[in-house]
């Protein structure tokens, strides 16, 4: 966990660019995604998901909530469904075909999961394994707005 002086160094995670470009759920689910909340913040983006949005925004959603979930499997010791989350994730953030979408660097993004998650893919069967000290994805949008569907 970082410390709070930390946490006022750091830049943040968008700008007002950013807020009033995309929709609000998106920002609650990066709060919560970020302050290690991953079952809620997979609730903000479920909402958004659910409701009248495009398809391309709608698999984005998706991709980013089996991320969330993946975490979130982690936490309550079920790394088999981390793991089949993780891969579903990625599945989906290649369909996407794009290296950002919604002001999200999704290499980084990506690189991010890979470092914290790639352990589950190592052996047949993750239960078989000691989950490693695992650092979750930090998301910061880079600079500027993109039109979405």
């Amino acid at each position: 966990m970082s410390t709070e002086a930390e946490d006022r160094e750091r830049p943040p995670a968008y700008t007002d660019e950013h807020l009033a470009a995309y929709p609000v759920e998106y920002f609650m689910g990066i709060d919560l995604y970020n302050q290690r909340e991953f079952h809620a913040a997979h609730d903000a983006w479920e909402e958004r998901w659910l409701g009248e949005c495009g398809p391309q925004e709608k698999l984005f959603l998706q991709a980013m909530i089996q991320s969330a979930v993946a975490f979130h499997h982690l936490e309550i010791g079920r790394p088999g469904a981390a793991r089949r989350m993780y891969q579903m994730s990625r599945e989906k953030f290649a369909r996407l075909g794009t290296k950002i979408f919604m002001s999200l660097d999704l290499e980084d993004y990506q690189a991010q999961l890979d470092r914290a998650l790639s352990w589950l893919e190592t052996v047949p069967d993750p239960r078989e394994l000691e989950q490693p000290e695992i650092v979750p994805p930090v998301i910061r949008l880079v600079p500027g707005v993109m039109e979405y569907d």
